[in-house]
């Protein structure tokens, strides 16, 4: 079933009935499946909010209340490599996060994330979970890492789930951007109209029917938005629901906003209050 109205995903996305597809179990450590069985984002009932709140916890630490470090590093990265900005966020993260050798964590990062998402295992992947395993400063983690409360695994999870959404966010921004635009309006209304994740899915636990909740048409439903399909940067703030809603939101929205809008900052050549270089 594909749900394309905002009500029916709303009331989808908020029923403990729905759960995310289930994931291959008991994979070699240290490969990709052997990752995504162990996060929150592939887990259900009492084992996803333990894990959840490991992630919420680590996002508290990392930036508390104010996630404007983080704009204002990715922002200045950006400005360091001349535009130059793809792997810009995942660094300024990375960087947040404690990892060291950050050139090689962002390209072990690209490796892996592709993968994380749509569970398409690979060599290349799995190679990839081993390097970040490494990076994240578990020396003796054959055999011994034993799962959710992991804080290595939290913050490998950051990472890999920030990487393509938050490039993606930034890369269908820039085709909307024009002069006088506000960064903070752009991206907004770019979320609703453009989501960097087309589709989300959920499986009816009860009779394992698969659901799907295509964002693009729920984010343009008539009886939410005015003049859905036009892309309107004015409108602020809407009730899109590419971060997700109900029992599942996405835990790390606001810091996914503050890098995405760091790299535009610096691509339109003003600092995070609206003032020139």
């Amino acid at each position: 079933m594909l749900v394309t109205r905002h009500t029916e995903a709303c009331s989808v996305l908020a029923d403990s009935r729905y759960v995310p597809p289930p994931v291959r179990q008991g994979a070699p450590v240290g490969t990709l499946a052997w990752l995504r069985a162990l996060v929150s984002r592939f887990s259900t009932g009492e084992v996803h909010a333990d894990r959840r709140a490991t992630l919420t916890a680590l996002l508290a630490e990392l930036a508390g209340p104010d996630v404007a470090r983080l704009r204002a590093g990715a922002r200045r990265l950006t400005l360091e490599r001349r535009g130059d900005w793809r792997g810009v966020p995942t660094a300024v993260l990375g960087e947040a996060l404690g990892f060291p050798e950050i050139d090689r964590l962002v390209e072990a990062v690209r490796a892996a994330a592709p993968g994380y998402l749509s569970g398409e295992e690979s060599a290349d992947a799995d190679a990839a979970v081993t390097e970040l395993v490494k990076l994240a400063g578990q020396g003796s983690w054959q055999g011994s890492w034993q799962g959710s409360e992991d804080d290595g695994i939290a913050r490998i999870t950051l990472l890999l789930q920030a990487h393509a959404a938050v490039e993606g966010l930034v890369a269908n921004a820039l085709a909307h951007a024009t002069p006088g635009v506000p960064v903070d309006d752009l991206l907004h209304e770019t979320l609703r109209h453009d989501p960097p994740l087309k589709v989300t899915r959920r499986v009816d636990r009860e009779t394992g029917d698969e659901v799907g909740i295509d964002l693009v048409t729920v984010n343009r439903d008539p009886d939410v938005f005015a003049a859905p399909d036009r892309f309107d940067a004015a409108r602020g703030e809407t009730p899109h629901l590419t971060f997700g809603a109900g029992l599942r939101p996405c835990p790390a929205a606001r810091h996914a906003l503050a890098l995405a809008a760091g790299v535009l900052d610096a691509l339109a050549g003003t600092s995070a209050s609206g003032e020139g270089r």
